[in-house]
């Protein structure tokens, strides 16, 4: 971000908003995040510390009149100086008593949302840590009224509160009083403590002086302090931002580079009480949840924000899981139809690199719901992928034995079949398109049903092709009969033609001998 967004708007009934812009920027960060929210009255300067802590001159908005210039709370996402693989967001909150807001407790709202969303909670003052200074911070005491831990019927220690709040800066402005205890030098820290202390005794004036201290105490156990000079003459305090750094008090930058290190090398990752790493996303969804049961008039319950949070996470977690795995299994389609090991083991591989990711974006999925779920959606898609899988390879199979048939369609439309012998042609032609078929698409899931029903198909013809095949074979039969026995019959005409002359030739054989035996005897007795 090159600039702060609204994070969390104050509308014109006084309502907190949740900029959904600013909740869309929060959602794209997977990193863990610090987050330092910066709280105080008006015009004590604020936002110029948090521009600081951003490496900048300007960014949040520094007013240079009586009027509050930050309204709601403002964000600004950066990459974290010292930490990689972190954000640094950084959060900048409307100041605390203007008179123009009217709703007297839409501050105790504002400090509320500032301690639950950061890790490192900035209080900013002008002066010193005086009574007032400290009695002005009533939302501390108010605290527990506009925050639980759990669900309102169940008594909680205040010390639960500890592992929620963060760690603790007050940055004191202005600050012109030596570090000096009972006459003996002190550090910053030690005058912060030495504010702090709690008187003795149980009257009600005591107790109203402890209060604030002793919530400060408890809820805030992580404490520094750092004080800072005047950084400039009070004329141009006002624009400050502009100054060129010649013009501001070194001691004053020496103490701001010195908070801004501190911060940067001791602010913690935001986690939650079980010790989970808030990411953008997540804080997305805190601050969501936070400003809505907030402005709703209810008191935000920790652990219910959690389990919702965790619920939207884990469906979350799933969708991107499920996606990892659909990605992979749509780039195999492209490829299909593959044998049935391949795309098992690319399913395989692609189911673990979706628990991967479900594992390392879900959130207190204890029971292992979501990722049975996960694993439900993908035994889904993979019957589904298996089903696109088959089709492809049914439909391969089918071009490969029509391109094989054709001849055998050519010779049926042709009428090859249609003789004597044709069904055992047919048969014959059919086992050789079933040796090719068989070689050609040995390692198709669906070689075998799909040639079934290629069989189905040429049944019809195969019958017709055979009961031609025995009608002719019949007609053919009868005919060399009728043509035998015609044959025969020819042949016994022949052979009784044969006789028929043979026995007239023998008739005339005999007649002729008899003529002669006739004639031979009248010249014998003639001589």
């Amino acid at each position: 971000m090159d600039k702060p967004v609204c994070l969390i708007d104050t509308g014109s009934d006084g309502k907190l908003c949740v900029q959904q812009s600013a909740l869309q920027i929060l959602q794209q960060i997977q990193q863990p995040v610090v987050v330092v929210a910066v709280v105080g009255l008006y015009r004590t300067g604020k936002s110029y510390l948090m521009n600081r802590l951003a490496g900048q001159q300007t960014g949040f908005a520094l007013g240079s009149t009586i009027e509050s210039k930050t309204k709601g709370i403002w964000m600004w996402c950066v990459d974290h100086p010292t930490k990689a693989g972190t954000t640094l967001v950084l959060l900048d909150t409307e100041g605390l008593g203007d008179v123009d807001k009217g709703d007297s407790k839409h501050d105790t709202k504002i400090f509320s949302l500032a301690v639950l969303l950061s890790s490192t909670l900035v209080l900013n003052s002008r002066g010193t840590i005086d009574n007032r200074a400290i009695e002005e911070l009533q939302y501390v005491t108010e605290l527990t009224e506009y925050i639980k831990i759990k669900s309102p019927d169940e008594v909680v220690d205040d010390s639960e509160f500890v592992k929620f709040f963060p760690n603790f800066i007050w940055a004191v402005r202005d600050f012109t009083l030596q570090l000096n205890i009972n006459g003996q030098d002190a550090t910053e820290d030690e005058y912060l403590e030495f504010a702090l202390r709690l008187k003795l005794g149980n009257s009600s004036q005591v107790n109203k002086y402890n209060l604030p201290r002793e919530c400060i105490r408890k809820y805030f156990p992580s404490r520094k302090c750092f004080t800072f000079p005047f950084p400039t003459h009070p004329d141009n305090v006002s624009y400050l931002e502009t100054l060129d750094p010649a013009e501001i008090s070194k001691k004053f930058l020496e103490v701001s580079d010195r908070f801004c290190q501190f911060i940067f090398d001791q602010s913690q990752v935001k986690n939650l009480k079980d010790g989970h790493t808030v990411t953008g996303r997540v804080l997305s969804h805190l601050a969501k949840t936070y400003a809505e049961t907030i402005s709703s008039g209810a008191v935000p319950c920790l652990e219910n924000a959690v389990i919702a949070m965790s619920m939207i996470e884990n469906e979350a977690a799933l969708q991107e899981g499920l996606q990892v795995y659909q990605s992979g299994m749509e780039k195999l389609k492209d490829f299909f139809p593959l044998e049935l090991n391949k795309i098992s083991s690319e399913h395989q591989s692609f189911s673990l690199m979706a628990t991967q990711t479900f594992m390392k974006c879900s959130f207190r999925d204890h029971d292992g719901k979501y990722l049975t779920s996960l694993e439900e959606a993908i035994n889904r898609q993979f019957d589904a992928y298996l089903w696109d899988n088959e089709k492809a390879s049914e439909a391969k199979c089918e071009r490969l034995l029509s391109v094989l048939s054709n001849p055998m369609t050519e010779r049926i439309n042709q009428g090859f079949y249609a003789r004597a012998g044709g069904y055992n042609l047919f048969c014959q032609d059919l086992k050789d398109i079933e040796n090719q078929y068989n070689a050609l698409a040995c390692k198709e899931v669906k070689i075998a049903e799909v040639f079934e029903k290629f069989l189905q198909e040429k049944i019809a013809f195969s019958r017709s092709i055979q009961q031609a095949d025995n009608k002719i074979t019949e007609n053919e039969r009868r005919i060399c009969e009728e043509r035998e026995r015609a044959v025969l019959l020819e042949q016994e005409i022949k052979v009784q033609e044969e006789r028929q002359c043979q026995l007239e030739e023998k008739i005339k054989t005999e007649q002729r001998n008899y003529e002669k035996r006739a004639n031979g005897e009248i010249f014998g007795l003639k001589g």
